[in-house]
């Protein structure tokens, strides 16, 4: 197998909403737009491109599922995390979790777009000595 893309699909309640917090504060840009609740966008970059499927208002939830995305995070790993942190305080970005190193040797931090959709940012930070 070879994969040649990837992208990460969430089912929201705005997905306007939704795309204007990822190409507002995280860089990326509206590659395809159908007009009818279906958003696809992407970056220049290797991130994953990001599916926006709104949630029409009559349709029941799905079986086992909520109105709104639960328990998903979506990780990129970046480079420069603190002038990242520092950039996105700066815009008034809706940042949920501070930048924070963690056991394991990555620095983190958590914004949460208006539909709920966690966002972490991750860069590795090798231990001393290295």
């Amino acid at each position: 197998m070879n994969i040649t893309a990837s992208a990460v699909t969430l089912h929201v309640e705005d997905a306007a909403a939704s795309s204007a917090f990822f190409t507002g504060h995280l860089g990326f840009r509206e590659v395809v737009s159908s007009g009818e609740g279906y958003l696809c966008l992407g970056r220049d970059d290797d991130a994953a491109d990001i599916v926006l499927l709104q949630r029409s208002a009559e349709a029941p939830p799905e079986p086992g599922r909520g109105r709104g995305p639960r328990n998903v995070t979506v990780t990129f790993t970046v480079t420069a995390i603190a002038d990242e942190y520092l950039r996105l305080r700066r815009e008034n970005a809706p940042i949920s979790t501070p930048l924070h190193p963690k056991p394991w040797g990555e620095w983190a931090l958590q914004l949460t777009d208006p539909n709920g959709v966690v966002v972490e940012l991750v860069e590795w930070a090798p231990p001393a000595g290295a």
